[in-house]
């Protein structure tokens, strides 16, 4: 006969070993895949900056920009919500090659395809360098950003030569200009200009950089002698229409201080120049003669405004001269040197000299 007790069914040690391992396996590939999903969120998906979605930005690609720079940029400003998906969506949609330099108006919290969409399609702000060398008129000045910026150059001129009053109250030095004239304070540089920028504005910005650059000026020397700031820029715009070596500055600005002090008119061509029409370049015995406010050969002391717009280095020499006793100085070689003089048989020599050099 069978024996007819229940048998009794035992696992072996082996089995559920296996078991074990197979349950630690799961665990750790879960553990390994969670990870891995966080670092995937943490790389891809992560806010970088979290901002308020919708504030508008100016965003500018530069030549040579990489899609890593221009993607951590875009994140930085939280144009997007992270530089590797950017990076990612860029090249797996082909459009990293393409995406084009420049300035353009985007928001934060863009999806990612509409910010590419306009990064390949091109910039769609636009703006001018415009650069003022040393020594312009405000007419020159009215010209060159009607030319490069696209400004109104009639609205341009009037504001420049006759509207010194409506930038008064923030630049007290312009109170009682000339003729409203803004001549001397239009400071000279490269300025970058929005397309659509009103004339005001860039008369404005001018104006302002002539403060910050003014600003590093000690005008002690000048005070002693009873000139402010209007005046000494009036000296350095002759400064810079007279001279063509920087390392003569202070000389001719000793020869300025000199005459003024004595007193003795100036007598500057450049001052005669300056009420002619843009391009003369010969004087005759009627322009010499003419009464002008700028002429100083028939007036005495400075000319009643600038006549040009000055840089720094000019501006500089005029508020501090070389102390000297010379009273005249003539161009006496043809790399732009001079010849100062304290008398005036000095001086004749010195004129033989030049038109001996020059023909005249």
């Amino acid at each position: 006969m069978r024996d007819a007790r229940p048998r009794s069914h035992r696992t072996s040690p082996r089995r559920s070993r296996g078991c074990v391992i197979a349950l630690v396996s799961l665990a750790a590939v879960l553990v390994v895949a969670g990870v891995v999903a966080a670092t995937v969120w943490q790389t891809l998906f992560r806010s970088e900056n979290p901002v308020a979605p919708g504030q508008q930005v100016e965003f500018t690609v530069k030549k040579g920009d990489s899609v890593e720079q221009i993607g951590g940029a875009l994140a930085g400003q939280g144009i997007v919500r992270n530089a590797a998906m950017f990076r990612w969506q860029a090249r797996s949609s082909g459009q990293a090659s393409k995406l084009k330099p420049g300035t353009y108006a985007l928001a934060t919290g863009m999806p990612y395809d509409m910010v590419l969409d306009k990064l390949v399609w091109g910039p769609d702000v636009v703006y001018y360098d415009v650069t003022i060398p040393e020594g312009f008129s405000a007419r020159r000045v009215a010209a060159r950003f009607a030319a490069q910026a696209h400004v109104s150059e009639p609205e341009m001129l009037e504001l420049v030569l006759h509207k010194a009053a409506q930038f008064e109250a923030g630049h007290p030095y312009l109170k009682d200009a000339y003729d409203g004239s803004l001549e001397g304070f239009l400071f000279p540089k490269t300025y970058r200009i929005k397309k659509g920028t009103k004339p005001e504005a860039i008369v404005e910005m001018m104006l302002t950089q002539f403060d910050e650059e003014i600003a590093t000026v000690d005008l002690s020397f000048a005070k002693k002698h009873h000139l402010d700031a209007y005046d000494v820029v009036t000296i350095a715009s002759i400064i810079e229409r007279e001279v063509r070596l920087q390392r003569e500055y202070r000389l001719v600005s000793s020869v300025i201080y000199n005459r003024l002090e004595l007193p003795m008119r100036l007598q500057l061509d450049s001052t005669v120049f300056y009420a002619l029409p843009e391009g003369t370049k010969i004087l005759t015995k009627a322009d010499l003669a003419a009464h002008t406010p700028w002429n100083t050969y028939r007036r005495d002391g400075l000319p009643l405004t600038p006549i040009c717009n000055p840089g720094i280095k000019a501006i500089e020499a005029a508020a501090k001269p070389k102390r000297t006793k010379y009273l005249y100085y003539v161009l006496t070689s043809k790399d732009g040197s001079q010849t100062f003089a304290t008398n005036y048989p000095d001086f004749l020599k010195a004129v033989e000299k030049y038109r001996k050099l020059f023909g005249y």
